[in-house]
């Protein structure tokens, strides 16, 4: 006859258990944290990388079946990427660069000076009295309210500085990312089934969904955010070089830059439409003008239709990641907002219509066990 363990023993026994896992589990936690602190440098940089690639696999595909070559074909979006980043930033910097080099040399001749402000800038609300004051004085002697506004105008050159650096730092991180995302567009099926793995451990049933869905959110999102705010540059573009407006170049990638950021090209095409009207001919200023509201409004009609195509989550729950995203971690969060809240949204979705499910199901056997009503 053998002998039941005692008591003591079984709890001895739980109480290692408990203790050994609770270590590993501590262990593991650890790890990952002192992973996470090693890779944050990078995160943003693994993140663009992975976006790019999602976002341009489409194009990469289409240029394998033309030119049969995979490798090839990633070199070459990689190096037209990064064409169309250094393009547009090397001419607005050497385009800066020639305006401040002229500013400078007017301004040391004293051939540069400032118009005197109308009389109606005083009628302005809240601000016309002192707006008045500054610019007579810009007018009259600007050197002399440069000495005066130094000690104000320093917190103002500091912070440029740090945006100027900052935005240094983010496009060389770009960049870094357009280069990596090259190398991952031919292994990138297999890494789609090893991140279809990892979701499924995660997510047992909708762990592939979710990695669809993640895909399909940001490839919508680059289309509707990134290639409608290019169109719209483009066109914008278009409309002030016929125009004959100077410094066209520099509104179109501020049109750009706008749109990206869903701050919206209003706040530079509405007051180019409001100049037109007091700088050109009235034929010229209707032509201007039925051109470029259109132009201004286009991202309004396209945007949504091309950012809810082929996704199931309601274009509201995309707009909110978009703005939320793009508020809280950048131009980032502008693709990873959407993918977050699109999941979240269909986490949301399966619980309610599994708990319908479960709820019509539990109901079933008591309507079917009740007598027929005569």
């Amino acid at each position: 006859m053998s002998e039941q363990p005692s008591e003591p023993a079984e709890l001895d026994r739980s109480s290692r258990t408990i203790i050994i896992a609770a270590i590993r589990i501590t262990c593991l936690g650890f790890l990952g944290y002192w992973s996470l602190v090693l890779v944050g440098p990078f995160l943003a940089i693994i993140v663009w990388s992975v976006i790019l690639a999602v976002a341009l696999y489409p194009v990469f595909a289409w240029l394998v079946a033309w030119v049969r070559f995979p490798a090839l074909a990633a070199a070459a979006i990689t190096i037209v990427g990064l064409v169309v980043i250094f393009g547009p930033v090397t001419w607005l910097g050497l385009s800066l660069v020639d305006n401040l080099a002229t500013l400078v040399e007017r301004f040391g001749e004293g051939s540069w000076a400032i118009p005197p402000p109308p009389e109606a800038v005083k009628a302005w609300p809240l601000v016309g009295e002192k707006a008045y004051e500054i610019w007579y004085e810009a007018s009259t002697n600007f050197k002399q309210l440069l000495v005066t506004s130094a000690p104000e105008l320093k917190p103002l050159a500091s912070t440029a500085i740090t945006v100027a650096g900052n935005a240094g730092l983010n496009l060389l991180k770009f960049i870094t990312a357009m280069v990596i995302s090259g190398f991952l567009f031919v292994p990138g099926p297999a890494l789609v089934e090893k991140a279809k793995n990892i979701a499924r451990l995660v997510a047992t049933e909708r762990g592939e969904e979710f990695i669809a869905l993640a895909g399909a959110t940001i490839r919508n999102v680059s289309r509707g955010v990134i290639g409608v705010s290019m169109l719209q540059a483009l066109l914008a573009g278009i409309g002030l070089l016929v125009a004959g407006i100077p410094a066209a170049g520099i509104l179109s990638f501020l049109v750009l830059f706008l749109g990206i950021i869903q701050v919206g090209p209003s706040i530079v095409l509405l007051p180019l439409i409001i100049w037109s009207w007091f700088s050109m001919g009235t034929t010229a200023a209707v032509l201007f003008t039925a051109y470029m509201l259109p132009v201004n409004l286009i991202d309004n009609v396209l945007r949504p239709l091309v950012m809810a195509k082929g996704l199931s989550t309601p274009m509201l729950v995309i707009l909110v990641g978009v703005l939320g995203g793009t508020l809280a971690h950048g131009i980032l969060g502008l693709f990873v907002g959407p993918i977050v809240l699109s999941i979240a949204w269909q986490l949301v979705v399966t619980w309610m219509q599994d708990d319908s499910a479960k709820i019509a199901a539990a109901a079933s056997p008591r309507l079917l066990d009740r007598p027929p009503t005569p």
